[in-house]
């Protein structure tokens, strides 16, 4: 065989059967190795340095399988069932690491004794139906119709916030950052999860380097990070009126091709004089339907999509209105689910009912960069959390927690399931295993069940090793 391989390819390297065998459990021990200490609260951060010096501290494994170059087959395949498990649930990659490690590590106790494969793997198949029939049964369901619904449950919530934040900030941390995630939750999830999904996008994430880690919050309504753009703008403004357009209030280039020619000056002033007459009468339309909506102590907001010109910022500036211009079209789609109201794309036929509500616009200046708080909104479907932090490496560390965060919040109200965590689920099943499931199998795939089993264990005794016991 050896030199029939050979001929295909001078340049192959051939080893026995036992050898690769032994190679692939050294790999996947390897990156086991590597993650084991990042699990549980207890767990120690890496230090991740690039070749230009970038320097990166993070406990969550999927950033560290995406940073780390791995060469190795098997460890590559085992690095992307994990990654593909973030991706699906948005946690649990270190576990997948570390379960998937220790079912190589006792598969090879027996292989080295002369046990097949084949026969493990059956094993092993038996006792994940088993497993997985073992976890329906043992997860508290909420999908009875006489259940209470998840998403009302702010303790339970905050638990499971608590238990993937945990795990990736220190603790004083992580409560604070559970409780923004809840609210963030509990503002854009639907009434019935389980037929419209909770959508994530409409939970806006802010970062601010600035003060602590600790001061970061959940904001009921948008940050936008942009302000106004007059200097006699009001900074502060209370109980508004918010108008989100989608109007120009600047000179355009036409559609066709076009131009205007002129022979005098007179001529020119005259071309001038018509165009800032029809940008003067929009601007005069806003200026009086803000005067008749607005009664007395409310404000006026008007957030658009196209250019202002400074002629016409000056125009609102005086009326007191707080003007922002060129927002981002993401921010636009949240305003109006934020705020409520609709947006406006024409100022021919304004309508009180298309304008939302905030309770406080303020803006906040941090060096060169404004940015605009829209908070207080009576029914907001669309919400931000403000990550701070006094350096690019918390906030990073955590931006990344809060999004394990949030999908962890998120699957629990979409599957009205919760299970018990810090590997209460992982010992009943090995217990179950052992008792149950390898006495009822008949044959050597019982051996496969058994060593299911034991790998199962690798969880709680990796938590404990890692909290000092």
């Amino acid at each position: 065989m050896g030199s029939r391989l050979q001929e295909l390819s001078p340049n192959a390297e051939i080893v026995s059967k036992d050898a690769a065998l032994q190679v692939n459990i050294a790999a996947a021990n390897g990156l086991q190795n590597v993650l084991k200490s990042n699990l549980g609260p207890r767990g120690t951060l890496k230090m991740l340095v690039g070749g230009a010096g970038q320097i990166k501290l993070t406990k969550d494994g999927c950033v560290l399988l995406h940073e780390m170059q791995i060469q190795h087959p098997t460890a590559s395949l085992i690095a992307r069932t994990a990654t593909a498990q973030d991706e699906i649930t948005g946690d649990g990659t270190t576990s997948t690491v570390l379960l998937c490690g220790e079912l190589l590590k006792q598969a090879h106790r027996y292989t080295s004794e002369g046990l097949h494969p084949r026969v493990i793997a059956d094993g092993f198949d038996i006792a994940r139906d088993a497993t997985l029939e073992f976890l329906d049964g043992f997860k508290r369901d909420f999908s009875g119709e006489d259940s209470p619904r998840v998403q009302d449950d702010r303790e339970l919530l905050r638990c499971l916030a608590s238990t993937s934040l945990k795990t990736k900030l220190e603790a004083d941390l992580s409560e604070k950052i559970a409780d923004a995630v809840v609210s963030a939750i509990q503002c854009v999830a639907p009434e019935d999860a389980t037929e419209s999904p909770v959508d994530l996008n409409m939970v806006e994430i802010m970062t601010m380097q600035r003060k602590l880690g600790t001061d970061s919050r959940f904001v009921n309504g948008l940050v936008l990070d942009h302000g106004g753009r007059h200097p006699d703008m009001p900074k502060e403004l209370l109980n508004c009126h918010v108008m989100t357009c989608n109007v120009t209030f600047e000179y355009e280039k036409t559609e066709v091709q076009s131009g205007f020619y002129y022979s005098t000056a007179e001529e020119r002033e005259k071309l001038v004089e018509s165009e800032r007459k029809w940008l003067d009468e929009r601007c005069r339309q806003v200026v009086e339907f803000k005067r008749s909506v607005c009664k007395e102590g409310e404000s006026f907001v008007m957030i658009n999509q196209k250019g202002i010109d400074p002629l016409s910022l000056d125009i609102f500036a005086k009326e007191g209105i707080l003007c922002l211009r060129r927002a981002k079209r993401r921010n636009m789609e949240r305003l109006t689910l934020a705020c409520g109201g609709s947006p406006i794309h024409s100022v021919e036929d304004l309508d009180a009912a298309q304008l939302g509500f905030a309770g406080k616009v303020s803006e906040v200046s941090l060096g060169d960069d404004k940015f605009t708080f829209v908070e207080e909104c009576r029914h907001p479907r669309s919400c931000t959390l403000l990550l701070q932090g006094p350096n690019g490496h918390t906030i990073a560390q955590i931006k990344d927690a809060v999004r394990d965060g949030l999908r962890a919040v998120k699957n629990a109200i979409e599957d009205r399931a919760v299970v018990p965590g810090a590997g209460a689920f992982e010992l009943a099943a090995a217990m179950h295993l052992r008792e149950v499931v390898a006495r009822s199998t008949r044959g050597r795939p019982k051996l496969g069940v058994q060593a299911f089993a034991e790998a199962l264990l690798v969880i709680p005794k990796t938590l404990a090793a890692n909290s000092g016991f």
